[in-house]
């Protein structure tokens, strides 16, 4: 009887701490530094949610090993959905690379539960508009004659920018070298500066640089042509069987009360219609493509099982 006491005072607390969420405001961390991808969504999804939810919703920036420190984080963080994650696919990745270098996984997918998807961008191919490649064939070819001698950055081993090019690398036939960064955005620094070769990274932080004259984009990952880049060919086009989306999702801790993920997927469906969010994704040049929770966790599953066997192939990055 005194267990079955407790065990209602316990729900009872349950349910009305969750009929007053959010009370307090609302932790987004995002995993790699500011100016990349995962900060160029999570900006607008923030300010959308904030006005959904009735309570500021704070952007923290958490980066490191390529995202995994942000997303360890939060997946030990309390489930209560004030600490919640805007990740990109490179999630789906870093517990296999860990088992791969042979270490405890910095966090295992199930400690995390997807609250929606708003985008699904192939990566595309960036090199500076003055490099001898004009096309993605060039390239190739100084690549097959060079080895190791054509380099490119990443936002960290394992990565949403490492994965895609070794995928490339491995079906065109070709070796390239690896250079990590901490994240998106200083990789394309060093690219704009000289220091590397190219890089695979979202269209959102590549198309200013193209329009300013700085980049040219030799290819996408995409299963057809993105509309903000529709000179630019996708890799099957040019005979590579090769795809890759760096999609970004919401997530939140396993555990997090049901009544507070209904409230979450509910502000998250929500701000599709925010007139300010949509015009922010139209001005990033990046398409919506939003998945709710059900549709999201069947998506994240596929994806998790084609990242894991790509990085088995990879093999062992020190």
């Amino acid at each position: 009887m005194r267990r079955l006491f407790f065990a209602v005072l316990a729900f009872g607390a349950s349910v009305a701490f969750a009929q007053d969420y959010p009370s307090r405001p609302i932790t987004l961390i995002v995993p790699f530094p500011p100016g990349g991808v995962a900060d160029n969504v999570a900006r607008p999804v923030a300010q959308a949610l904030s006005k959904q939810l009735g309570q500021t919703v704070i952007i923290e920036n958490k980066p490191g090993a390529g995202g995994g420190i942000g997303m360890a984080f939060v997946a030990k963080a309390k489930p209560d959905g004030y600490t919640l994650l805007l990740a990109l696919s490179s999630i789906s990745v870093i517990p296999e690379a860990d088992k791969v270098l042979g270490r405890a996984p910095m966090f295992q997918l199930d400690q995390l539960l997807p609250i929606a998807r708003f985008t699904a961008d192939p990566v595309v191919l960036a090199v500076r508009a003055e490099s001898p490649w004009k096309t993605y064939a060039e390239f190739v070819v100084f690549a097959k004659a060079n080895p190791k001698k054509l380099n490119y950055g990443s936002s960290g081993n394992y990565g949403t920018m490492h994965v895609p090019m070794e995928m490339l690398a491995s079906s065109a036939g070709v070796a390239l070298t690896h250079v990590p960064f901490t994240g998106a955005a200083p990789a394309v620094t060093a690219l704009l500066g000289g220091t590397l070769d190219a890089v695979a990274s979202g269209p959102s932080t590549i198309v200013q640089h193209v329009k300013a004259g700085k980049l040219r984009v030799l290819a996408n990952w995409g299963t057809e042509r993105h509309p903000a880049l529709p000179d630019v060919p996708t890799l099957r086009e040019l005979g590579i069987a090769t795809e890759y989306a760096q999609w970004s999702g919401l997530f939140t801790p396993a555990g997090t009360p049901e009544p507070v993920l209904v409230a979450l997927r509910k502000a998250a469906r929500e701000v599709q219609d925010d007139a300010a969010f949509k015009l922010a994704f139209v001005t990033l040049q990046t398409p919506l493509a939003y998945l709710d929770a059900p549709a999201f966790r069947v998506y994240w599953d596929a994806d998790a099982k084609k990242m894991a066997d790509v990085v088995q192939r990879i093999g062992k990055v020190e």
